[in-house]
């Protein structure tokens, strides 16, 4: 499926654009077809491949090089933690991003994926405008962190004390500006408002994020946030707290 733009002053179309290439895939088969359904009444996304399961997934990535892979967390056969290893160790560089979706209970599964690579995070229940809205975010290179999808999985994952869980080395290279950039980044705050609360412009915010996912060896927001909490940086009942006093943060969507 292609999206041509119209022609200007009589002149010939436009280049046609390819519309985003999205495999889905989902134990159920009604589940997937309505999410087929959903997907292809939209001109700029085409379903290039429907999954089983998380073999058939990886396969399926393999030969279609889609843009962006929805993987349901129950994905049965290879889990969807391998599958989503697997399909991101084949794709050049930033060439695919996995859209996650599952229930809250599964905040274990779901941060596992997060950490593999994932680029967005959504509920279960989510609103089907909201899947469509997140298929174009990731699209765009960016990442997309549900509230629905995370807010359960850092109250119980990342606030349970663990003695295995160590402070990345990397973040002792952090300046003390970039940990606390960091750290808000982790509350949910988006550039505009970290720029505020510091007092800096929009420029420099930008710059400290670009450090901070270089030293860290993190691709996007989504994979800072979870370092964040992972290392213990930042607490998540303090976080929701301090979060709370910030009027409407913005959502870590948008890569630096």
């Amino acid at each position: 499926m292609l999206i041509t733009g119209g022609a200007s002053g009589g002149s010939a179309a436009a280049q046609p654009v390819p519309a985003i290439r999205v495999l889905l895939s989902h134990p159920e088969t009604l589940v997937r077809a309505s999410l087929c359904a959903l997907l292809e009444q939209h001109a700029d996304i085409s379903v290039i491949g429907q999954a089983a399961d998380g073999q058939q997934a990886v396969e399926l990535a393999r030969r279609g090089r889609p843009d962006v892979v929805l993987i349901d967390i129950r994905l049965c056969g290879l889990d969807p933690l391998e599958a989503t290893r697997q399909i991101l160790a084949e794709a050049p560089t930033g060439g695919i991003r996995i859209l996650v979706i599952g229930p809250e209970d599964w905040e274990e599964q779901l941060f596992a994926v997060l950490r593999a690579g994932a680029r967005g995070l959504l509920a279960g229940d989510t609103d089907p405008a909201e899947l469509v809205r997140a298929v174009r975010v990731l699209a765009r290179g960016e990442a997309l962190l549900s509230p629905g999808a995370t807010r359960r999985l850092i109250e119980e994952f990342a606030a349970v004390p663990d003695p295995q869980r160590r402070t990345p080395a990397e973040l002792e290279e952090l300046t003390a500006r970039e940990r606390e950039v960091l750290t808000l980044v982790a509350l949910g705050l988006g550039n505009d408002a970290i720029a505020g609360r510091l007092v800096v412009t929009y420029a420099t915010v930008r710059t400290h994020i670009t450090r901070t996912m270089c030293k860290l060896h993190a691709h996007d927001r989504a994979k800072l946030v979870a370092i964040a909490y992972e290392s213990g940086l930042v607490r998540p009942r303090r976080a929701f707290a301090a979060a709370a006093t910030t009027p409407a943060p913005a959502l870590p969507t948008a890569a630096a």
